[in-house]
């Protein structure tokens, strides 16, 4: 199946030449569009450089930080209008994502899968490197996430995903509205809502050791915030239809 690593960038130059290598490794025949939002540490024209070294690899420069969703937005756009791909992954270019794990996801995709995530909270998975304070409350999000939105999934802000394209693409990823990782929690939802098949393999998410973490307090908010007006909505309209 053909695939291709959809990476968002911001100030990733430390990590960004190590994460190539290993997927091109690791993946030689996946291709990798990097999605930077014209990092001021030059993660974009280190990329272009890694780009003409490695092959198989796309830079999309965007013009300033616009946020997770506006890059994945673009990102899903410019590989579904090419056609070119049946499977299309996410993840961070951090290396908290395993690149050696993409044959698998591909191949779960293969087998029937619509979305494949690579999650901390099945059997099997994990974090490593983080506080109490920062474990508890991903647990918590996404437990709660889980139950008012009423989805399958036991992890629904994981990054690190193999969406079938045909799937990803029935849910038109350029009409939502989410930023930060409540983006992810929008893809779920609508796939979850078609009755996809939705497949969690156990990861462990590793702490990144180079760059800032670029989660805060007000992307957080906004999850729970939309994650609650998603669910009743939800219940209010099924009501409705009673």
């Amino acid at each position: 199946m053909r695939s291709v690593v959809v990476l968002p960038t911001y100030n990733e130059a430390g990590n960004i030449d190590r994460f190539l290598r290993t997927v091109r490794t690791a993946a030689p025949d996946t291709d990798v569009l990097v999605v930077d939002d014209d990092s001021p540490d030059g993660t974009g024209p280190l990329a272009e450089s890694l780009a003409e070294e490695l092959g198989r690899i796309e830079v999309l420069n965007r013009p300033g930080k616009s946020g997770l969703g506006s890059a994945y937005r673009d990102g899903f756009a410019r590989v579904l209008e090419s056609g070119e791909y049946d499977v299309v992954v996410s993840m961070d270019a951090d290396m908290s994502h395993d690149p050696h794990r993409i044959p698998e996801f591909i191949g779960l995709v293969a087998d029937g899968a619509d979305l494949v995530i690579g999650s901390r909270y099945v059997t099997g998975g994990g974090t490593t490197d983080w506080p109490v304070r920062r474990q508890l409350l991903s647990k918590w999000g996404n437990m709660y996430t889980r139950t008012i939105l009423g989805v399958p999934s036991r992890d629904c802000t994981s990054g690190y995903r193999a969406y079938r394209a045909t799937s990803l693409a029935a849910i038109d990823p350029t009409s939502t509205s989410a930023e930060g990782y409540a983006f992810l929690t929008e893809l779920v939802r609508r796939l979850a809502a078609r009755d996809s098949v939705i497949v969690e393999s156990p990861i462990i998410f590793r702490d990144r050791t180079a760059g800032k973490s670029k989660m805060s307090g007000r992307i957080i908010v906004e999850s729970m915030l939309l994650v609650t007006r998603w669910g009743v909505g939800d219940r209010f309209r099924r009501l409705r239809r009673r």
